[in-house]
């Protein structure tokens, strides 16, 4: 009985886990940066579309800055392109 209650404890635990990660990354989007010459680009998701563009922009300007401060100076650079799928039909 009690292996049965704690074997139904961990399912929903993990359950639950599953549905919060999913429920994290709804919107996939890509961007484009040009910065300093050189340009990336870096796909992200997150919760929303302003989640998932920022972290896209932030790794795409951590493979073009060469420190703290070019990648701050990265960061404030207008994309070249955002794409953004939220998988809605």
């Amino acid at each position: 009985m009690r292996v049965a209650a704690g074997i139904a404890i961990a399912v929903i635990f993990f359950g639950a886990l599953m549905w919060a990660t999913l429920q994290q990354t709804a919107v996939s989007c890509e961007v484009c940066v040009a910065f300093s010459g050189r340009s990336a680009c870096r796909t992200s998701s997150g919760a929303d579309r302003d989640q998932a563009q920022q972290m896209a922009q932030s790794t795409a300007c951590a493979a073009l800055s060469g420190g703290v401060t070019e990648g701050m100076r990265c960061q404030r650079t207008l994309p070249s392109s955002v794409s953004c799928d939220d998988g809605a039909p």
